[in-house]
C-alpha cells in the first residue's frame, strides 16, 4: 500500500491511498482510516467545537472533549491544546487538497 503525504505537523499528519480511495489520520497516537464523507464530518466535527468557551469553563470541568462521528469507527478524546492542533492539522489538510484540485483543473484546462 502506497500513501502520499497531504499534510503534516510536528503533531500527525494525513495520508491519500489512492488504491484504497481513502485517507489516513495519525493524531493523537492512533492511525485512522477514513473515506472522504468521514473525514469531512471528522472536519466538521472537530471545527465545531468551540476553544474559548471550554476555556472560559469553571474548573469545575474537565477540559476535553469528545469527538465522535455518526457512521465512522473511530473516536477521539481530546485535551483542549490537541483540539487546537487537531484544527491546524485538518485546516492544513483540506487547504492541500482544495490547492491540489486547481491545479490538476488549471493543467487539465489548459491541455484541452
Amino acid at each position: 500500500m502506497k500513501l502520499t503525504e497531504v499534510f503534516i505537523t510536528e503533531h500527525g499528519g494525513v495520508y491519500q491511498s489512492d488504491s484504497e480511495s481513502c485517507w489516513y489520520v495519525d493524531f493523537a497516537g492512533k492511525v485512522a482510516r477514513f473515506d472522504y464523507r468521514c473525514l469531512l464530518k471528522l472536519k466538521k466535527a472537530v471545527y465545531t467545537i468551540d476553544v474559548e468557551a471550554i476555556l472560559l469553563k469553571s474548573n469545575k470541568s474537565a477540559d476535553i472533549e469528545i469527538v465522535f462521528i455518526c457512521a465512522c469507527d473511530d473516536s477521539y478524546v481530546l485535551t483542549v491544546m490537541e483540539i487546537v492542533r487537531f484544527k491546524e492539522l485538518l485546516q492544513g489538510t483540506f487547504t492541500m487538497l482544495e490547492l491540489n484540485h486547481i491545479i490538476y483543473d488549471r493543467l487539465h484546462r489548459l491541455a484541452v
